[in-house]
């Protein structure tokens, strides 16, 4: 067992951390394409985010946040880089990590992005899931380096009230951020136990428009919503029963394009220490000058949890 005990701090999904191999070029594309505005200058990071991700000390990084709303991703670029993100990755694999953004007219938006670099997952035009799902249209693609990222437009009454507001833009906000799992009771255990995130909706998810939206033939997929404090943006959980559902190769590194972080601001680092099993690895020190941790959940997804700010 990765933790030892029920319970534990209430936490917030603060940001989701990709790694590209271009910041400039990746920040130009999040701005351009999906209108995130950057937040601060692009600098060298401090040694102590190297040191909590295990990256060689002779190695130099650099980090760009960009907002959309009130939400943010933060772009991570190595020097040297690392392995690009797999090319034929699918929507099942184990690495997979997806971004969902909230968007005003998915049509408008789609078209415009398909004047972009992207690289479509969903086969054809973004599809809208039937009513057990909350009758949501949705679009999957590929960021220009391979990161999975999701369209989605909720119809009145669905979702966050956030994403109903009067004027809202085209480009709104991060509603979620959905990891693939093995097993989707024992991961909810995992970040229930760890971070006191409570389950929401469950759903699973079958027929021609999920098969569609995933690029994935005869696709089944139970779906569980975890909510922190503060959601937007909550974790999903994906458990595909069908599709190749690779897990993470054991020789990728810390630098390689896709591992993706979750950085989790918590109230006591300490306290989610000892919720772990004194087995599990994890790897102490500071992130801009909080206490931190950094480790994986049992499928080996990339978190950063930090005392909050």
């Amino acid at each position: 067992m990765a933790v030892t005990a029920p319970g534990g701090p209430t936490a917030a999904i603060e940001s989701v951390c990709l790694t590209v191999p271009d910041l400039d070029r990746a920040a130009d594309f999040y701005r351009d394409a999906l209108h995130f505005w950057p937040v601060g200058p692009r600098l060298p990071c401090n040694p102590d985010r190297i040191a909590l991700l295990g990256v060689a000390p002779e190695c130099t990084m650099r980090s760009q946040t960009m907002r959309l709303g009130a939400q943010t991703i933060e772009l991570f670029a190595f020097d040297p880089p690392g392995q690009p993100y797999p090319t034929d990755s699918t929507a099942s694999d184990l690495w997979f990590q997806h971004c969902a953004i909230v968007v005003d007219d998915i049509v408008e938006a789609v078209a415009g992005l398909n004047e972009t670099e992207i690289r479509p997952i969903t086969q054809g035009a973004p599809q809208t899931l039937p009513p057990n799902t909350g009758s949501v249209t949705a679009f999957k693609f590929r960021d220009p380096f391979g990161h999975p990222l999701e369209l989605l437009a909720f119809p009145p009454g669905v979702g966050d009230a956030l994403w109903h507001a009067p004027g809202a833009d085209l480009f709104q906000g991060i509603d979620h951020t959905a990891i693939v799992v093995s097993d989707v009771d024992s991961s909810a255990r995992f970040y229930e136990a760890l971070f006191g995130f409570e389950p929401g909706g469950r759903s699973t998810n079958r027929g021609p428009e999920q098969s569609r939206l995933d690029g994935i033939a005869d696709v089944e997929v139970d779906v569980l919503a975890l909510t922190p404090r503060g959601a937007p943006p909550h974790l999903e959980l994906l458990g595909y029963r069908a599709g190749r559902r690779r897990a993470r190769p054991s020789d990728w590194t810390s630098r390689d394009q896709a591992i993706t972080r979750i950085l989790i601001a918590v109230d006591d680092v300490a306290a989610v220490t000892a919720r772990l099993d004194p087995s599990w690895p994890r790897h102490r020190g500071t992130w801009d000058g909080a206490e931190a941790l950094a480790l994986q959940d049992p499928d080996g997804h990339a978190l950063i949890v930090r005392a909050a700010l």
